[in-house]
């Protein structure tokens, strides 16, 4: 039987001293080989396999530190004139160094030196799983060498780069196991992988319903191209509740313990100067709200002038909100909504912005098209978002008949627009789920250009929601506690009693809007109505309420645990009526608008101190705030720091 596995990073030209007490010899070895990260059968191990040929220190040439000067160990006679010296810059020191320098073989005699070397190259050759790493320690001796502790207290032969490297090794390490600082060595790199812990993975997080969501919830490894994605595990489960069911840990340790799993996150526990107290709040009946039918071709016609200006944009605005759109309407609607088109912008602007854009969108596409195979092999980041993008190109919508069977054009131009984003966006590139978000507007404008400059547009909404520190997702997370606790305080205190205050089983569908969640073209009618930018900000925290406020009786009355409140959201899927939802959530951010003695903090998240709610909304030709342009406001769940009285730090009084 084959053992299968993935290679998820490899780079050649590691260095190793052997320690042996066989011989002295032996000992002045360095080994060069390959050190690579891979997967296989689901559990992530890192290996070093020795390559054909050892470095003996009696055949090398080393270059002293200043770089004005090679200094020479031992030549071996007549072979001077023959050895080439190749020049390598590392990245990671201050000197340019001549490192990796041409060595004579041993001679082999009847093939026995073959046999003898092979057996030491097996010798030198060493794995670990990634869950058996305790720690790494990186220190500098002009190159940059890994001193690898595993959790047994072994300790493996430092792993030398000289050629550099080691910086792309622990950082594609992080996406499999989070590594911190150690306080008492600031050299020493801590792993927090107990029990296989940091497991909720971007792949097993936007995966079907395969296995159930508590088998994904402990399922390694926990794969974020971000760094430190949603870390929703078992470790997370076991901190906050104890080893004891019975156990409930204090506040203040809980908050502890979830800051270290979610570096940056910050939860107030009690009433400090500068924070707002928030006793129950009576907010009154929720109103009733109608929808209404979705905007025709006919419909969309009367809101443009003779030159095809947008007139009447808040009142359009409105009208989608509360019906939609016909999917006929949708290619010309949805480039407006996302800003792709002005709304002032005439019929022959746009079709000279199209022109430019179209230019514009070839010129990156040629940068990744023109790339040779050698040029990729040395570029380990675009490798690794091709190998990325393919992967999950080849598992999205599959079911749509946009998308479906075998080369299928729209998986073509599916690849190829997040691969255009990769030179687009350099520092972002391609994170898991972002295929979800653009294979609808790709389904809507069918055509590669325009595709492209909307999802750069929903991207600039999206941002932060895929960013290393994932400071988005954060705050929606904090944003959305905030607002059930508001709207219901009985249901969010039984949360809390099982561990689930926090709302980490929402966490999907905060990242990309709910694109598991709804069928398909409900995901188009929710997405149209979110870009509205109506009633108020952040709408989706609300969606996310309405959702709760129905399931909370079900998940009360049955009194769902931490894995029965998990496995119930996850089995929502597919099985949710869009129109109901947008009509509750209407009627919630109605209701809390609606009320006197609204928190400060509330109103921020909501957007009712900034005068852009309901039909309010300004008429103008913005297609609606870009809020990483903006330091203090809160769009899209990014809520931005500010000194104002209006911030969104809490201290809740039952």
């Amino acid at each position: 039987m084959f053992n299968m596995f993935t290679v998820l990073f490899e780079h050649e030209g590691v260095f190793i001293q052997p320690s042996s007490d066989e011989d002295a010899i032996t000992q002045d070895l360095l080994v060069s080989g390959s050190l690579r990260i891979i997967d296989r059968d689901g559990e992530i191990i890192v290996e070093y396999r020795p390559l054909e040929d050892t470095v003996d220190p009696s055949n090398m040439l080393c270059a002293g530190k200043d770089s004005s000067s090679v200094v020479e160990w031992t030549q071996c006679p007549g072979d001077r004139s023959q050895q080439l010296l190749e020049t390598q810059h590392s990245y990671e020191t201050e000197w340019d160094m001549v490192n990796a320098v041409s060595f004579r073989k041993k001679p082999c005699t009847n093939g026995e030196g073959s046999m003898n070397h092979s057996h030491e190259r097996s010798r030198w050759a060493f794995t670990f799983s990634v869950g058996d790493l305790r720690s790494i320690t990186v220190r500098e001796e002009g190159w940059t060498f890994l001193i690898c502790k595993l959790k047994d207290s072994s300790s493996l032969p430092a792993l030398h780069f000289h050629q550099g490297g080691s910086r792309e090794f622990l950082d594609n390490l992080r996406r499999f196991a989070l590594l911190t600082e150690s306080l008492d060595d600031e050299t020493c790199l801590l792993l927090s992988t107990p029990n296989k812990t940091l497991s909720q993975s971007f792949e097993n997080l936007l995966d079907d319903n395969n296995f159930g969501i508590v088998h994904k919830f402990r399922k390694d490894p926990y794969v974020t191209t971000l760094g430190g994605f949603s870390k929703v595990t078992n470790y997370l489960f076991d901190a906050l509740r104890g080893a004891e069911e019975q156990h409930q840990r204090p506040p203040e340790e809980v908050a502890d313990l979830l800051g270290e799993v979610i570096p940056g996150l910050e939860i107030n526990q009690q009433e400090e100067p500068g924070f707002e107290v928030i006793t129950r709040i009576d907010l009154g009946t929720r109103p009733q709200v109608t929808r209404r039918e979705p905007l025709s071709v006919e419909d969309w016609a009367k809101y443009q002038d003779p030159e095809g200006r947008m007139i009447n944009i808040s009142q359009l605005k409105q009208a989608i909100f509360k019906g939609g759109l016909y999917h006929a309407v949708r290619k010309e609607a949805w480039k407006f909504l996302l800003g792709y088109f002005p709304w002032d912008s005439t019929l022959e602007e746009r079709k000279a912005l199209q022109r430019t854009k179209t230019d514009e969108y070839f010129r990156m596409k040629l940068q990744w098209k023109s790339v040779s195979e050698e040029q990729e092999r040395r570029n380990s980041r675009l490798r690794d978002y091709r190998s990325l993008i393919e992967k999950d190109v080849n598992r999205t919508d599959r079911t749509n008949r946009f998308y479906e069977g075998i080369d299928n054009p729209g998986l073509v131009l599916l690849h190829d627009i997040l691969m255009t984003y990769c030179m687009f966006d350099f520092d972002l590139g391609y994170v898991q789920g972002m295929s979800d978000l653009l294979s609808p507007i790709l389904y809507v404008m069918e055509n590669e250009v325009d595709a492209f400059w909307c999802f750069v547009s929903f991207m600039d909404q999206m941002h932060q929601n895929f960013e290393e520190q994932m400071q988005g997702m954060k705050n929606q997370l904090i944003q959305l506690s905030l607002l059930l606790r508001l709207l219901d305080l009985v249901f969010w205190n039984y949360l809390e009693s099982q561990d689930s205050g926090y709302l980490y089983f929402c966490f999907r569908w905060l990242l990309i809007r709910f694109k598991r969640e709804l069928s398909f073209q409900d995901v188009l009618r929710l997405w149209e109505v979110m870009w509205t930018g109506l009633p108020c900000q952040n709408f989706h925290l609300l969606v996310c309420c309405a959702i709760l406020d129905s399931e909370k009786q079900k998940i009360m009355e049955e009194n769902f645990g931490f894995n029965e409140i998990l496995k119930h959201i996850n089995e929502l899927s597919m099985k949710l009526d869009i129109e109901e939802i947008l009509q509750k959530a209407e009627g919630i951010c109605l209701q809390i608008k609606g009320c006197k003695d609204l928190p400060h903090s509330i109103s921020g998240i909501l957007g009712f101190d900034t005068n852009v709610c309901g039909s309010n909304a300004e008429d103008s030709g913005s297609p609606g705030p870009r809020p990483r342009q903006r330091q203090d406001a809160c769009s899209n769940g990014h809520l931005r720091e500010s000194s104002s009285h209006n911030s969104c730090s809490v201290a809740f009084i039952s």
